[in-house]
Protein backbone atom coordinates (compact mmCIF):
# COMPACT_ATOMS: atom_id res chain seq x y z
CA UNK A 1 0.00 0.00 0.00
CA UNK A 2 1.23 3.88 -0.81
CA UNK A 3 1.77 5.92 2.23
CA UNK A 4 -1.03 7.32 3.37
CA UNK A 5 -1.49 11.32 2.05
CA UNK A 6 -4.02 13.95 2.91
CA UNK A 7 -5.82 14.41 -0.67
CA UNK A 8 -8.27 17.13 -1.82
CA UNK A 9 -10.24 16.51 -4.59
CA UNK A 10 -12.12 19.00 -6.10
CA UNK A 11 -15.02 18.69 -8.11
CA UNK A 12 -17.71 16.58 -8.09
CA UNK A 13 -18.49 15.13 -11.41
CA UNK A 14 -17.84 11.90 -12.38
CA UNK A 15 -14.22 12.11 -12.86
CA UNK A 16 -14.08 13.50 -9.50
CA UNK A 17 -16.18 11.23 -7.90
CA UNK A 18 -14.31 8.06 -9.27
CA UNK A 19 -10.71 9.17 -8.55
CA UNK A 20 -12.25 9.84 -4.50
CA UNK A 21 -13.11 6.61 -4.82
CA UNK A 22 -10.37 4.68 -5.96
CA UNK A 23 -7.63 6.86 -3.56
CA UNK A 24 -10.08 6.45 -0.74
CA UNK A 25 -9.56 2.98 -1.73
CA UNK A 26 -5.89 3.30 -1.62
CA UNK A 27 -6.01 3.94 2.12
CA UNK A 28 -5.22 7.98 1.67
CA UNK A 29 -7.40 10.75 3.66
CA UNK A 30 -9.74 12.22 1.31
CA UNK A 31 -11.53 15.49 1.21
CA UNK A 32 -13.94 15.70 -1.92
CA UNK A 33 -14.87 19.81 -2.07
CA UNK A 34 -18.36 20.17 -4.36
CA UNK A 35 -20.28 23.32 -5.64
CA UNK A 36 -23.55 23.40 -3.27
CA UNK A 37 -25.95 22.45 -6.45
CA UNK A 38 -24.08 18.91 -6.68
CA UNK A 39 -26.07 18.49 -3.29
CA UNK A 40 -23.21 17.69 -0.77
CA UNK A 41 -25.60 17.44 1.84
CA UNK A 42 -26.92 14.77 0.10
CA UNK A 43 -23.58 13.17 -1.04
CA UNK A 44 -22.87 13.28 2.20
CA UNK A 45 -25.49 11.77 3.80
CA UNK A 46 -26.41 8.99 1.15
CA UNK A 47 -22.65 8.82 -0.12
CA UNK A 48 -24.23 8.18 -4.12
CA UNK A 49 -24.22 11.50 -6.04
CA UNK A 50 -27.84 12.77 -7.52
CA UNK A 51 -26.27 13.58 -10.71
CA UNK A 52 -22.92 11.62 -11.66
CA UNK A 53 -22.34 7.83 -11.49
CA UNK A 54 -25.17 6.90 -9.58
CA UNK A 55 -24.44 3.14 -8.99
CA UNK A 56 -21.02 4.49 -7.16
CA UNK A 57 -21.22 4.72 -3.67
CA UNK A 58 -18.72 6.85 -1.65
CA UNK A 59 -16.36 5.17 0.88
CA UNK A 60 -17.90 6.18 4.66
CA UNK A 61 -14.57 8.11 5.12
CA UNK A 62 -14.74 10.21 2.26
CA UNK A 63 -15.53 13.77 3.60
CA UNK A 64 -17.98 15.63 1.52
CA UNK A 65 -17.53 19.42 2.84
CA UNK A 66 -17.25 23.25 0.84
CA UNK A 67 -14.50 24.08 2.90
CA UNK A 68 -10.56 22.51 1.00
CA UNK A 69 -7.37 21.69 2.97
CA UNK A 70 -5.30 24.07 1.77
CA UNK A 71 -2.31 22.49 3.32
CA UNK A 72 -2.83 19.00 1.64
CA UNK A 73 -0.14 16.87 0.01
CA UNK A 74 -1.61 16.21 -3.05
CA UNK A 75 -4.67 18.31 -4.71
CA UNK A 76 -6.59 16.36 -7.45
CA UNK A 77 -8.50 19.38 -9.66
CA UNK A 78 -11.42 17.96 -11.75
CA UNK A 79 -13.32 20.50 -12.89
CA UNK A 80 -14.11 21.65 -16.69
CA UNK A 81 -11.01 23.41 -18.32
CA UNK A 82 -13.14 26.47 -18.55
CA UNK A 83 -13.20 26.37 -14.79
CA UNK A 84 -9.77 25.77 -13.35
CA UNK A 85 -8.67 29.05 -13.86
CA UNK A 86 -11.44 30.17 -10.98
CA UNK A 87 -10.95 27.51 -9.03
CA UNK A 88 -7.21 28.16 -8.33
CA UNK A 89 -7.76 31.86 -7.58
CA UNK A 90 -10.43 30.52 -5.13
CA UNK A 91 -8.44 28.15 -3.65
CA UNK A 92 -4.82 29.22 -3.29
CA UNK A 93 -3.18 26.12 -2.13
CA UNK A 94 0.04 25.81 -0.17
CA UNK A 95 3.31 26.28 -2.63
CA UNK A 96 4.58 22.64 -1.56
CA UNK A 97 0.70 21.06 -2.26
CA UNK A 98 1.30 19.08 -5.01
CA UNK A 99 -1.58 20.32 -7.92
CA UNK A 100 -2.87 17.34 -10.12
CA UNK A 101 -4.67 18.79 -13.11
CA UNK A 102 -7.32 15.63 -14.16
CA UNK A 103 -9.37 18.17 -16.87
CA UNK A 104 -8.13 17.75 -20.59
CA UNK A 105 -8.99 21.04 -22.19
CA UNK A 106 -7.12 24.53 -23.81
CA UNK A 107 -8.46 27.91 -22.27
CA UNK A 108 -10.28 29.83 -24.93
CA UNK A 109 -8.30 33.49 -24.10
CA UNK A 110 -5.22 32.62 -23.34
CA UNK A 111 -4.67 29.10 -25.15
CA UNK A 112 -3.26 27.89 -22.40
CA UNK A 113 -2.86 24.43 -21.16
CA UNK A 114 -4.15 23.84 -17.28
CA UNK A 115 -0.48 23.73 -15.98
CA UNK A 116 -0.08 26.77 -17.83
CA UNK A 117 -3.08 28.07 -16.20
CA UNK A 118 -2.18 26.91 -12.76
CA UNK A 119 0.87 28.08 -12.83
CA UNK A 120 -0.14 31.60 -14.17
CA UNK A 121 -2.64 31.44 -10.98
CA UNK A 122 -0.60 29.74 -8.16
CA UNK A 123 3.49 30.18 -8.88
CA UNK A 124 6.04 28.02 -8.99
CA UNK A 125 5.02 24.93 -7.05
CA UNK A 126 4.38 21.23 -8.29
CA UNK A 127 2.21 21.00 -11.13
CA UNK A 128 1.03 17.91 -12.58
CA UNK A 129 -1.40 16.52 -15.56
CA UNK A 130 -2.91 12.85 -15.33
CA UNK A 131 -4.43 11.87 -18.49
CA UNK A 132 -5.33 8.90 -20.72
CA UNK A 133 -7.71 6.35 -21.61
CA UNK A 134 -9.97 6.61 -18.49
CA UNK A 135 -13.46 6.38 -18.68
CA UNK A 136 -14.74 7.30 -15.06
CA UNK A 137 -18.16 5.63 -15.68
CA UNK A 138 -15.20 1.90 -15.72
CA UNK A 139 -13.01 3.34 -13.42
CA UNK A 140 -15.43 3.21 -10.78
CA UNK A 141 -16.12 -0.03 -11.64
CA UNK A 142 -12.70 -0.96 -11.05
CA UNK A 143 -12.18 -2.22 -14.57
CA UNK A 144 -8.22 -1.82 -15.48
CA UNK A 145 -7.21 0.92 -16.69
CA UNK A 146 -3.43 2.78 -17.57
CA UNK A 147 -2.67 6.65 -17.23
CA UNK A 148 -0.31 8.47 -17.27
CA UNK A 149 1.11 11.45 -14.82
CA UNK A 150 3.37 14.20 -16.16
CA UNK A 151 5.50 16.99 -14.97
CA UNK A 152 8.46 18.88 -14.93
CA UNK A 153 8.93 17.90 -10.96
CA UNK A 154 10.63 14.05 -11.35
CA UNK A 155 9.87 13.42 -7.32
CA UNK A 156 5.98 15.15 -7.45
CA UNK A 157 5.42 12.42 -10.63
CA UNK A 158 6.67 9.83 -9.19
CA UNK A 159 4.71 10.79 -5.82
CA UNK A 160 1.43 11.40 -7.39
CA UNK A 161 2.11 7.76 -9.59
CA UNK A 162 2.75 6.18 -6.21
CA UNK A 163 -0.97 7.36 -4.85
CA UNK A 164 -2.85 6.25 -7.18
CA UNK A 165 -1.48 2.99 -8.58
CA UNK A 166 -3.58 0.22 -7.12
CA UNK A 167 -4.10 -3.51 -9.01
CA UNK A 168 -6.44 -2.10 -11.56
CA UNK A 169 -5.48 1.89 -12.66
CA UNK A 170 -1.62 1.31 -13.99
CA UNK A 171 -0.02 4.95 -13.31
CA UNK A 172 2.96 5.92 -16.14
CA UNK A 173 5.34 8.57 -15.53
CA UNK A 174 6.54 11.49 -18.28
CA UNK A 175 8.20 14.30 -18.00
CA UNK A 176 6.25 15.84 -21.31
CA UNK A 177 3.43 17.58 -20.03
CA UNK A 178 2.91 19.44 -22.89
CA UNK A 179 2.42 16.42 -24.96
CA UNK A 180 0.03 14.81 -22.32
CA UNK A 181 -1.73 17.34 -21.75
CA UNK A 182 -2.32 18.52 -25.57
CA UNK A 183 -3.05 14.86 -26.46
CA UNK A 184 -5.58 14.65 -23.63
CA UNK A 185 -7.30 18.16 -24.91
CA UNK A 186 -6.89 17.64 -28.67
CA UNK A 187 -8.63 14.31 -29.21
CA UNK A 188 -11.90 15.56 -27.89
CA UNK A 189 -11.89 17.94 -31.05
CA UNK A 190 -11.21 14.75 -32.94
CA UNK A 191 -13.65 12.70 -31.55
CA UNK A 192 -16.58 14.88 -32.24
CA UNK A 193 -15.63 14.03 -35.96
CA UNK A 194 -15.77 10.68 -35.20
CA UNK A 195 -19.43 11.17 -33.70
CA UNK A 196 -20.44 12.78 -36.68
CA UNK A 197 -18.88 9.56 -39.06
CA UNK A 198 -21.29 7.43 -36.36
CA UNK A 199 -24.21 9.48 -36.92
CA UNK A 200 -24.05 9.63 -40.32
CA UNK A 201 -23.30 6.01 -40.32
CA UNK A 202 -20.39 6.47 -42.71
CA UNK A 203 -18.74 2.77 -41.31
CA UNK A 204 -15.38 1.19 -39.78
CA UNK A 205 -12.99 2.43 -42.85
CA UNK A 206 -13.85 6.08 -42.61
CA UNK A 207 -13.71 6.35 -38.90
CA UNK A 208 -10.69 4.50 -38.71
CA UNK A 209 -9.08 6.89 -41.63
CA UNK A 210 -10.72 9.64 -39.11
CA UNK A 211 -8.69 8.91 -36.22
CA UNK A 212 -5.28 7.73 -37.89
CA UNK A 213 -5.43 11.10 -39.72
CA UNK A 214 -6.41 13.00 -36.39
CA UNK A 215 -3.53 11.64 -34.71
CA UNK A 216 -0.98 13.02 -37.33
CA UNK A 217 -2.65 16.43 -37.03
CA UNK A 218 -2.30 16.11 -33.15
CA UNK A 219 1.01 15.15 -33.51
CA UNK A 220 1.61 18.13 -35.20
CA UNK A 221 0.60 20.92 -32.61
CA UNK A 222 2.53 19.16 -30.58
CA UNK A 223 5.50 19.20 -32.36
CA UNK A 224 5.24 22.57 -32.83
CA UNK A 225 4.54 23.37 -29.34
CA UNK A 226 7.62 21.72 -27.84
CA UNK A 227 5.96 18.51 -27.17
CA UNK A 228 7.39 15.23 -27.86
CA UNK A 229 5.83 13.53 -31.06
CA UNK A 230 6.41 10.10 -29.35
CA UNK A 231 4.35 10.93 -26.66
CA UNK A 232 1.15 11.33 -29.26
CA UNK A 233 1.49 7.34 -29.67
CA UNK A 234 1.01 6.52 -25.97
CA UNK A 235 -1.69 6.52 -23.73
CA UNK A 236 -2.64 10.42 -23.44
CA UNK A 237 -2.46 10.46 -27.39
CA UNK A 238 -3.43 7.20 -29.21
CA UNK A 239 -4.92 5.47 -26.12
CA UNK A 240 -7.53 8.51 -25.34
CA UNK A 241 -8.37 9.07 -28.64
CA UNK A 242 -9.35 5.60 -29.53
CA UNK A 243 -11.40 5.13 -26.30
CA UNK A 244 -12.74 9.07 -26.86
CA UNK A 245 -13.80 8.23 -30.68
CA UNK A 246 -14.90 4.98 -30.14
CA UNK A 247 -16.70 4.80 -26.83
CA UNK A 248 -20.71 5.11 -25.56
CA UNK A 249 -19.37 6.78 -22.75
CA UNK A 250 -17.68 9.47 -24.85
CA UNK A 251 -19.33 12.99 -24.63
CA UNK A 252 -17.87 14.32 -27.23
CA UNK A 253 -18.40 11.31 -29.51
CA UNK A 254 -21.62 12.04 -28.61
CA UNK A 255 -22.34 15.49 -29.54
CA UNK A 256 -20.56 15.01 -32.83
CA UNK A 257 -23.48 12.02 -33.38
CA UNK A 258 -26.15 14.28 -32.35
CA UNK A 259 -25.10 16.93 -34.33
CA UNK A 260 -25.23 14.53 -37.27
CA UNK A 261 -28.25 13.79 -36.97
CA UNK A 262 -29.81 17.73 -37.18
CA UNK A 263 -29.79 18.87 -33.54
CA UNK A 264 -28.36 22.44 -32.99
CA UNK A 265 -25.20 22.54 -30.93
CA UNK A 266 -27.08 24.77 -28.36
CA UNK A 267 -29.55 21.46 -28.12
CA UNK A 268 -26.88 19.11 -27.81
CA UNK A 269 -25.31 21.12 -24.53
CA UNK A 270 -28.92 21.53 -22.90
CA UNK A 271 -29.05 17.67 -23.35
CA UNK A 272 -26.97 16.71 -20.53
CA UNK A 273 -25.32 18.09 -17.38
CA UNK A 274 -21.81 16.87 -18.35
CA UNK A 275 -19.31 18.63 -20.20
CA UNK A 276 -18.08 17.39 -23.45
CA UNK A 277 -14.56 19.97 -23.48
CA UNK A 278 -14.00 19.22 -26.94
CA UNK A 279 -16.45 21.92 -27.59
CA UNK A 280 -14.60 24.75 -26.30
CA UNK A 281 -11.44 22.98 -26.99
CA UNK A 282 -12.32 23.17 -30.76
CA UNK A 283 -11.96 26.94 -30.94
CA UNK A 284 -8.97 26.92 -29.20
CA UNK A 285 -7.62 24.37 -30.86
CA UNK A 286 -7.80 26.27 -34.13
CA UNK A 287 -6.69 29.08 -32.84
CA UNK A 288 -3.27 27.40 -32.11
CA UNK A 289 -3.07 26.00 -35.17
CA UNK A 290 -3.16 28.79 -37.30
CA UNK A 291 -0.85 30.86 -34.50
CA UNK A 292 1.98 28.05 -35.08
CA UNK A 293 0.98 27.87 -38.70
CA UNK A 294 0.18 24.11 -38.87
CA UNK A 295 -2.33 22.58 -40.87
CA UNK A 296 -5.10 20.37 -38.82
CA UNK A 297 -7.86 19.81 -41.29
CA UNK A 298 -9.96 17.86 -38.89
CA UNK A 299 -10.12 20.59 -36.51
CA UNK A 300 -10.67 23.04 -38.82
CA UNK A 301 -13.77 21.13 -39.66
CA UNK A 302 -14.99 20.53 -36.28
CA UNK A 303 -14.51 24.18 -35.64
CA UNK A 304 -16.46 25.47 -38.74
CA UNK A 305 -19.26 23.39 -38.26
CA UNK A 306 -19.61 24.32 -34.60
CA UNK A 307 -18.77 28.00 -34.76
CA UNK A 308 -19.51 28.80 -38.37
CA UNK A 309 -22.44 26.51 -39.60
CA UNK A 310 -21.33 24.69 -41.50
CA UNK A 311 -22.85 21.85 -43.11
CA UNK A 312 -21.70 18.59 -41.39
CA UNK A 313 -21.52 16.69 -44.69
CA UNK A 314 -20.33 18.69 -46.65
CA UNK A 315 -16.97 19.26 -43.50
CA UNK A 316 -16.58 15.46 -44.72
CA UNK A 317 -16.71 15.87 -48.68
CA UNK A 318 -14.20 18.83 -48.00
CA UNK A 319 -11.77 16.47 -46.20
CA UNK A 320 -12.08 13.78 -49.08
CA UNK A 321 -11.20 16.57 -51.78
CA UNK A 322 -8.07 17.86 -49.91
CA UNK A 323 -5.29 17.69 -52.33
CA UNK A 324 -3.27 14.41 -52.93
CA UNK A 325 -0.56 14.38 -50.74
CA UNK A 326 2.46 11.82 -49.38
CA UNK A 327 1.08 10.78 -46.19
CA UNK A 328 3.41 11.94 -43.59
CA UNK A 329 3.03 15.13 -45.01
Amino acid sequence: MPVPLNIQIVGAGSWGLALTRLLAHNGHRVRLWCREEDRPDELRSTRRSPFFLRDMTLPEDVEVSREVDRECDLAVLAVPSHAMRAVATQFPFSPTTIRVSVAKGIENDTLQCMHEVLHAVSGPCPVLALSGPSHAEEVALDLPASVVVAGEDAAACEMAQSAFVCRTFRVYTSSDVVGVELGGALKNVIAIAAGACDGFGLGDNTKAALITRGLAEMARLGAAMGAEPLTFAGLSGMGDLIVTCESRHSRNRLVGEKIATGMRLEEVLNSSPMVAEGVRTAKSAYALAKRHGVEMPITEQVYRVLYEGADPREAVTTLMLRDAKPERD
